[in-house]
């Protein structure tokens, strides 16, 4: 690395192999950039919700067919890349002020990074098409942004590989994107430290229009709505058994009405013993529930 930062900046190397367990490992504890446009809200294939469950350890991480190929491809596309632009790039994993990235490339000077990209489509791909004209998804963006702000580099290539070539994109540094991640994250954290889930985004809602479950829905509406008129029928006849009763305790018919005290419940913030008490870490663990609702 070159000394356009200072030593306290200075980037630290991480000893892991990218794909091996124990970069998995690391992974799920650090704020990595491929990660960071699901933190914001922007990525295509992952809510913020989503990435609460991988991160922890609720969700197991799925490995598509499009991860397959990139990692596969990856060796040969960094020779390709190294071959047009005669540039030598070193795969490296690097840890700055709490962010992560894991780099495609890196060169020895450390100004220049490298993202390699190989979608399933090649050519034909949308990113491909996007890269030709000059352009960057937002998606791919915030990641590369992310990268260069860990590296603490200026510029990162986005090269996209379709096995035989590749087309080039420059990227500069963006201080803007980095002070938006930092800030996306900083609002993500505190659901992993309370292991308390975001807020579902439109992203998390799956449309069904099968007839499976529109069946089911119908019942379910159809349901509700007489137990709704039998519940309103019930709470009319309680209340004016209520209103006849006239003694502690009154039965007849086979219905008796009761008349007793209930003690209060604690209101633990007026206990003196516990002003300032964290009581965070005697919180049981966050549980899954199911709620169903009629639209």
């Amino acid at each position: 690395m070159n000394a356009r930062l200072s030593a306290s900046a200075m980037p630290e190397i991480v000893q892991l192999t990218q794909g091996s367990p124990e970069w998995l490992a690391y992974r799920r504890c650090e704020r990595n950039a491929s990660e960071s446009a699901a933190v914001l809200g922007i990525s295509p294939w992952m809510t913020p919700y989503q990435l609460w469950l991988e991160k922890t350890g609720r969700l197991e991480t799925k490995v598509t067919q499009a991860m397959q190929r990139g990692t596969e491809l990856e060796p040969v596309a960094r020779a390709a890349y190294e071959d047009q632009t005669g540039l030598i790039m070193q795969p490296l994993v690097l840890r700055s002020e709490g962010y992560s990235a894991s780099l495609d490339g890196i060169t020895l000077e450390g100004d220049l990074i490298l993202e390699v990209k190989c979608p399933l489509r090649g050519s034909r791909s949308d990113l491909w098409q996007d890269v030709i004209k000059g352009q960057v998804p937002d998606h791919y963006l915030v990641q590369l942004q992310h990268q260069l702000m860990v590296a603490g580099a200026r510029t990162a290539h986005l090269w996209v590989f379709d096995g035989a070539k590749g087309v080039l994109l420059e990227v500069a540094r963006d201080e803007a994107w980095m002070l938006r991640i930092r800030g996306g994250w900083e609002w993500f954290q505190p659901f992993l430290d309370a292991d308390t889930p975001p807020p579902l985004s439109e992203g998390d809602t799956r449309q069904r229009n099968d007839a499976e479950w529109q069946q089911a829905a119908q019942t379910f509406s159809e349901a509700k709505q007489r137990m709704e008129a039998c519940t309103a029928a019930l709470d009319e006849a309680r209340e004016a058994l209520v209103k006849l009763a006239e003694h502690p305790k009154e039965q007849g018919a086979g219905v008796t009405v009761t008349r007793y005290w209930r003690q209060g419940s604690v209101d633990y913030k007026k206990v003196p013993q516990l002003q300032g008490v964290d009581l965070e870490p005697y919180r049981k663990k966050a549980a899954p529930e199911v709620r169903v609702t009629i639209a």
